[in-house]
């Protein structure tokens, strides 16, 4: 999960509709001030999560909900910062309400157990795909949507470092050795820092001239490996100033866009965290529903006080149930280790992608071992379970994947006189609205 440490700063980096720009004023995103903030509020968040839900399962800022901050909330007319952290705030004490109410609790309950299977291979692949992606195995192809390396060779050396943590991985699994995801990445890491410092790669730039650089972070510490944190984004946010700005129903449509997708990614991870630690009960429920769904919720809250986003429960945590955690001892050290990571940012900045990413390939094929639990004779069962997983991947969303498998498996059931919870129902209008929610924000002049 470390590179969030990298990325969250990257995302946030864009200037408001003022021009201001992050934890700072117009000349710049304060970077540092990100990183910083985005391990403090994930390390609290995954502390908690260990010690009220005993969960295997840490928190951090989330993908896709960081995005619709910097590319789309904070270009509205008139809204900083501060307005699109207050949005997030607001989405985070809905979701809250929802839980202490039992409503989040219910409509997990009322998925079908299959659907629940389907939404964790899904997420499966999806993270496979992620990683292979960010390690830039996989990229885009010259009249093809995705082509292998650079152009359909493995031509530099950090795709080497890829495989070769691949490999380690899972030659170390197939030995039963455990740690071994960890062992590999080590492994991948310090050969990812002789060859930087033998072949001085650098990292690959914006206009293409250097494919065979690093992907994001370069394997190599430049200076001191400890900084003095600085906290300039927790704070940071209005929840009265977005409503001087923009009219109730924008608002209103914001705040439903983050907490559609806050809502079901944690969902999906749920489930595919306790489905690979089998923590499932015979509904296919975790442990602790309710506290778990509640930490996540507030999780949205601390982000936006936080000024680093939503922070929501995180996929990669599969890596560390498949290496062996079952408690919440494993989101409490993730935790100190994130809080340790606001001094030694540098050190935390030194393991690149092509290193740290096989790990999440390897993960996906052990949630992909879930599939074979699914009836796919029964097509009412295996055209939704189907749509999940796909959908998922091929749309980079966890949310699409879901809402594309339940609107299914909702229509389907219908024809074939299938009796379907009636919270499924609200749920797929949810859906419906969700996946039009372009034409209605152009309508509203969003």
């Amino acid at each position: 999960m470390s590179y969030i440490l990298v990325l969250n700063p990257i995302i946030l980096s864009t200037p408001d509709s003022t021009g201001h720009f992050l934890g700072g004023g117009t000349d710049g995103a304060n970077t540092p001030a990100i990183a910083a903030g985005t391990a403090l509020i994930a390390g609290i968040m995954s502390i908690l999560m260990g010690s009220v839900a005993n969960f295997p399962m840490a928190m951090a800022a989330g993908l896709g909900i960081n995005a619709m901050l910097a590319y789309t909330i904070v270009s509205l007319p008139g809204m900083t910062w501060a307005d699109a952290m207050g949005i997030v705030v607001l989405e985070g004490i809905l979701i809250f309400i929802l839980v202490m109410t039992g409503l989040r609790e219910a409509i997990f309950k009322a998925v079908p157990g299959f659907l629940k299977t389907a939404i964790s291979v899904g997420i499966g692949l999806f993270i496979a795909l992620v990683g292979l992606v960010n390690a830039g195995i996989i990229r885009p192809g010259s009249g093809t949507p995705l082509d292998l390396g650079i152009n359909g060779s493995i031509a530099s050396w950090p795709l080497v470092v890829f495989l070769v943590g691949l490999v380690s991985i899972i030659i170390l699994m197939v030995k039963r050795v455990r740690g071994a995801i960890l062992i590999g990445i080590v492994i991948a890491t310090v050969v990812a820092i002789i060859i930087e410092a033998v072949f001085d790669l650098g990292g690959q730039t914006p206009d293409g001239t250097n494919p065979g650089g690093w992907g994001l972070t370069v394997p190599a510490l430049d200076g001191s490996p400890v900084s003095v944190p600085e906290f300039s984004t927790i704070g940071a946010f209005s929840i009265t100033g977005p409503f001087e700005k923009i009219s109730v129903i924008a608002i209103l449509v914001l705040v439903f866009s983050l907490m559609l997708a806050d809502f079901f990614d944690t969902m999906g991870t749920m489930v595919a965290v306790g489905s690979e630690g089998k923590l499932l009960d015979k509904n296919d429920n975790p442990p602790k529903m309710r506290q778990i769904l509640a930490v996540d919720s507030l999780g949205a809250i601390a982000g936006g006080v936080g000024g680093v986003s939503s922070n929501t429960a995180y996929i990669e945590s599969t890596t560390g149930v498949a290496d062996g955690a079952r408690t919440g001892l494993a989101s409490v050290t993730t935790g100190i280790f994130f809080l340790l990571c606001t001094f030694l940012a540098p050190v935390a900045g030194m393991i690149p992608y092509e290193a740290a990413t096989p790990a999440l390939v390897v993960v996906g094929f052990l949630m992909m071992q879930q599939v074979a639990n699914i009836d796919w004779q029964d097509l009412v069962v295996g055209i939704p379970a189907f749509l999940t997983i796909v959908f998922m991947p091929f749309s980079y969303s966890i949310t699409v994947g879901i809402g594309m498998g339940f609107i299914a498996y909702g229509i389907l059931a219908l024809i074939d006189r299938r009796k379907v919870h009636p919270l499924l129902w609200i749920v797929n209008i949810l859906f419906v609205f969700y996946f039009v929610r372009g034409p209605i924000e152009t309508a509203l002049g969003l």
